[in-house]
């Protein structure tokens, strides 16, 4: 086995890329299989269709809160046009709007 110096790190970060880009198709093909050869219940499913929501939220939340007090405002302006009237593109600008409103007045 090469040493891990004796590469170059052009040649090391090239051979990290593509051994993640393995591990990552490797883990969603398992998935895939995994989920064609069973039948998932209720419960499952209802587990399954909450992740996005769970991972936008663990994504979106810490720099939200950590920002300052104009973005988690305009963070929740965001998420409240979102949720009233379903479009993304009016949410969006919602919250760019509220940024550039607040950030004058709560600084």
């Amino acid at each position: 086995m090469m040493d891990a110096a004796a590469l170059s790190p052009l040649a090391l970060s090239l051979a990290t890329i593509c051994g993640m880009a393995v591990a990552t198709y490797a883990s969603r093909a398992a998935g895939l299989m995994l989920m064609s050869r069973i039948s998932p219940g209720p419960r499952l499913t209802r587990f399954m269709q909450a992740i996005p929501a769970a991972i936008l939220a663990s994504i979106v939340a810490p720099s939200a809160l950590a920002s300052g007090s104009a973005e988690a405002m305009a963070t929740l302006v965001t998420a409240l046009t979102a949720w009233r009237f379903g479009n993304l593109p009016l949410a969006m600008c919602a919250g760019v709007a509220a940024v550039l409103a607040l950030r004058p007045l709560l600084g």
